[in-house]
């Protein structure tokens, strides 16, 4: 509750601010503040953009592959169909940024916020997100595979029809999260929070689920063919036995 009520304050504030254009024709560099621009299709591809405000501007399709991008502000920016390939995003902000069929493959997101961010079909197989934000994201249809998303805090995140393959989320926070039909076949969720997620059909064949929390969580019809189930916290609330596999015995 504190973290949307925090998030609608600045988004209130934000949205007050006059809708100036001041700096869409500045040169694009390290600080360069880009807001409410017209910029489809830009090519950004290597520069150091470290600290860069991008506010409500529309960036769809731009080129940001290699980019340096450490700390900069993509809230509420439109990067759909956008290449961010192996660009550095760490502490990076995409709050409500509409990001659908993006591409960051490789990227570095580690402590990004991405809280409420449109992320539909969008390509981060590769991408490090450790300890980010991706509070009540849309990730339908996302390719996540071998994507590391450890520590990170998907809480009521949509992740249906997901590919999580091979991916590593270790005390992660899945917390209500939709991950209907998402394929997590090899994925680590040792110690992740899974506690009222949707798990309806999703493939967690292979998964290790350790010590991970699924109280309360829907996991009818799952495929759970040898995922490690090890001391997890079962839907009724019990704990599974030592070497539990495919099943909470």
């Amino acid at each position: 509750m504190i973290r949307l009520q925090l998030s609608l304050l600045v988004i209130a504030w934000w949205l007050a601010l006059p809708a100036a254009h001041a700096g869409c024709d500045a040169q694009p560099a390290r600080g360069v503040i880009w807001t409410g621009c017209e910029k489809p299709g830009v090519d950004l591809r290597g520069l150091d953009l470290r600290g860069a405000v991008f506010l409500r501007s529309n960036l769809a399709g731009a080129d940001l592959r290699d980019a340096r991008l450490t700390g900069a502000d993509f809230s509420l920016v439109n990067l759909k169909d956008a290449k961010l390939d192996k660009a550095r995003l760490n502490r990076a902000r995409f709050l409500r940024a509409d990001m659908s069929g993006a591409s960051m493959t490789g990227a570095l997101l580690s402590d990004a916020t991405l809280d409420h961010a449109q992320l539909q079909n969008a390509r981060l197989e590769g991408a490090r997100l450790q300890g980010a934000s991706l509070y009540q994201a849309d990730l339908n249809g996302a390719q996540l595979g071998k994507a590391d998303l450890g520590g990170a805090d998907l809480t009521g995140a949509t992740l249906t029809e997901a590919d999580l393959r091979a991916s590593r989320l270790p005390a992660t926070v899945l917390k209500g999260a939709d991950l209907e039909d998402a394929v997590l076949a090899e994925a680590d969720l040792t110690q992740a929070d899974l506690t009222n997620a949707n798990l309806l059909f999703a493939d967690l064949s292979q998964a290790n689920l350790t010590a991970a929390i699924l109280v309360n969580a829907k996991i009818s019809d799952a495929r759970l063919d040898g995922a490690q189930l090890d001391k997890a916290r079962w839907v009724d609330r019990r704990r599974c036995e030592a070497r539990s596999v495919g099943e909470c015995r």
